[in-house]
């Protein structure tokens, strides 16, 4: 990961956002891997949070957080960091306030069960905060990448890996058994001087295709061909190529008594026919 990356920073910073909107404390965070650092460095006091577990898959992660921590201003936030896996939460039930996950789960091969887990950790009213990548993202290079391949080879295998669709994060929240779900979609369009540069960047934030299927390389003219076209076809006036990335946010909560709920079906002591004679504009 690249230090203050400017897209991860933006995202991290729209997720930390919405636990600064709940009116709320939560003592005891629980951040997954991902884009651990940047949650981090700019959690200032949002959220209340006095104890924070950071937790990834990869010790290199795990260092690197802890190698910035002398740079980070949260004061009075307990710390403690430990290497798990996000579908074997090393953690006890109801024992946690918040889960944070930016831009790790959508890498997590049992989503629905990593998602089961993150509910079962949180405390009664506890919230789930999520940001994965969409199905949206990297949309013009996977275009320039399927037109270089047939072009090339004559067919087209995954370069990228599969990512989920928006639909598919309601389902998600709902199928883990999550109270009041909540989904939402931010496009960000970064900007990049070419295809390699582009490349590069996935490389630092580990987003490149994690299929075991996939070929290992790709061809050096396949490769060319994709950066040409890509050029000739997203390129803007001042020579630089965009990126498409769609960031899906999640936000769910653990079950509790005061929490709002629907009214039981047919409960309803007004028709909807009576409110149109009483506001309806006649047409």
């Amino acid at each position: 990961m690249r230090p203050n990356d400017s897209f991860v920073d933006a995202v991290a910073e729209n997720l930390l956002d919405r636990l600064e909107d709940c009116k709320k404390s939560f003592p005891t965070a629980l951040c997954l891997g991902g884009s651990l650092e940047a949650v981090r460095r700019l959690l200032g006091g949002r959220g209340g949070i006095e104890k924070l577990i950071m937790m990834d898959t990869s010790y290199d992660m795990i260092k690197l957080c802890k190698d910035t921590e002398k740079d980070v201003h949260n004061e009075n936030i307990e710390t403690s960091y430990i290497v798990g896996d996000e579908e074997f939460l090393p953690l006890k039930e109801s024992s946690v306030d918040v889960v944070l996950s930016c831009l790790g789960l959508h890498w997590t091969n049992d989503l629905p069960g990593s998602m089961i887990q993150c509910r079962l950790a949180l405390k009664p009213d506890g919230i789930f905060l999520g940001a994965i990548l969409g199905g949206e993202t990297l949309k013009e290079l996977r275009i320039a990448c399927t037109v270089a391949q047939m072009e090339r080879e004559g067919g087209i295998s995954p370069r990228i890996s599969p990512l989920a669709q928006v639909r598919d994060a309601g389902n998600l929240l709902s199928r883990a058994g999550f109270a009041l779900p909540g989904v939402d979609v931010d496009e960000y369009v970064v900007k990049y001087q070419s295809a390699l540069e582009l490349i590069e960047h996935l490389r630092s934030m580990g987003e490149t295709n994690a299929l075991l299927q996939r070929n290992n390389m790709l061809n050096r003219e396949t490769a060319l061909a994709t950066a040409a076209i890509y050029d000739s076809m997203f390129a803007a006036e001042d020579g630089t190529i965009p990126a498409t990335f769609q960031v899906i946010f999640m936000t769910g909560w653990r079950e509790h008594s005061s929490q709002q709920k629907a009214k039981r079906r047919g409960s309803a002591t007004v028709s909807f026919k009576d409110i149109q004679k009483k506001f309806g504009n006649g047409n």
